[in-house]
């Protein structure tokens, strides 16, 4: 199995949804150039405004978004009708399991992000985060600190 790492932006609500064990999928409206075993770092979106923690993908699907809300409709986060608003004119959709949350016992925040690389902006989509990237090296130290 490949290690990887990414950058995702989450809202706060599904970003502590995601650390609490109640969303354990992720879910894309196109599919991610990634594979299981992906360690996944989250920037959780403004106020909080910082990374927090990490989760591992376990397994990626590509279903019709009416297979996938019935497989992962009750650990998505959403209600029936924000699921289906979401991938609204998608015939697939991804969900990304999620296994081995681990919260930053000190958060990056943007600004700190930026200090490692200048005019860091969170991803819209996702971003690979390679071997030598400073912020990967930071959110790692974060976690073990």
């Amino acid at each position: 199995m490949k290690s990887d790492n990414i950058l995702i932006s989450l809202t706060p609500r599904h970003a502590s949804n995601v650390f609490s064990g109640s969303k354990t999928v992720e879910l894309r409206r196109r599919s991610m150039n990634i594979q299981p075993g992906t360690t996944t770092w989250i920037y959780v979106k403004l106020p909080i405004g910082a990374i927090t923690g990490c989760v591992t993908i376990s397994a990626i699907h590509n279903f019709s978004p009416r297979t996938l809300w019935e497989k992962f409709g009750p650990v998505s986060g959403l209600t029936r009708i924000e699921f289906f608003k979401y991938f609204d004119g998608v015939k697939k959709g991804v969900a990304l399991e999620l296994i081995d949350a681990k919260t930053l016992k000190n958060p990056l925040s943007l600004t700190t992000l930026r200090t490692h690389v200048v005019g860091f902006q969170p991803p819209q989509f996702f971003t690979h985060l390679l071997d030598e990237n400073l912020i990967l090296i930071a959110a790692e130290k974060a976690l073990y600190q």
